[in-house]
C-alpha cells in the first residue's frame, strides 16, 4: 500500500489502519487524542487537531467509497521537529466533486483554517492523501 502512495513510514509514526465506517472516524479522534496529550501538546491544539482529523476522515467515510463500499482510512501521526503531521489517506475515488452533497462542504475549508499547512494530493493509482501540520511548541521526538 505505501509504495502505491509514495509514501514512506518513519520509526516514530504511529499508524492507524481502519475500514471507512462512521463509527471508526471516533477511533481514530480518540487514539489521536490520547496520542497528542501524551507528547504533552497545549489543549488547544490537542482540539484542533481532533476536529480536522474528524472531517478529514468524516470526507473519506462520505465521499471516497461508493455504494455502500467500506474501503480503508489510513491515519498516519508523524511527529517532525516542533510540529505533528497528520495525514489522512484513502483509496476511493478521488477529490472532485461529489453526487452525494447538495453543494460545497465546509470541511476542507475547516482543516485550513485548524491547521498550520494543508496538502491535499491524488493517490497512486486511486485515492486522495490529506496532510495537515500543527504546531508541538517544543522539540517532540528526535526523528
Amino acid at each position: 500500500m505505501m509504495g502505491r502512495n509514495k509514501f514512506t513510514l518513519a520509526s516514530t509514526d504511529v499508524r492507524l489502519t481502519l475500514p471507512a465506517h462512521p463509527e471508526n472516524v471516533a477511533v481514530v479522534r480518540h487514539v489521536l487524542g490520547a496520542f497528542a496529550e501524551a507528547l504533552a501538546l497545549p489543549p488547544d491544539v490537542v482540539e484542533d487537531m481532533r476536529l480536522a482529523v474528524t472531517e478529514a476522515c468524516t470526507n473519506v467515510v462520505r465521499h471516497a467509497y461508493r455504494d455502500g463500499e467500506a474501503g480503508p482510512i489510513d491515519v498516519v501521526v508523524r511527529p517532525s521537529g516542533n510540529s505533528l503531521e497528520l495525514i489522512v489517506m484513502d483509496r476511493g475515488r478521488g477529490m472532485g466533486s461529489s453526487v452525494d452533497t447538495g453543494g460545497p462542504g465546509l470541511g476542507l475549508p475547516l482543516i485550513a483554517a485548524l491547521a498550520e499547512t494543508v496538502k491535499i494530493e491524488a493517490g497512486s493509482p486511486r485515492g486522495s492523501r490529506l496532510a495537515m501540520t500543527f504546531p508541538g511548541g517544543r522539540r517532540l521526538l528526535a526523528v
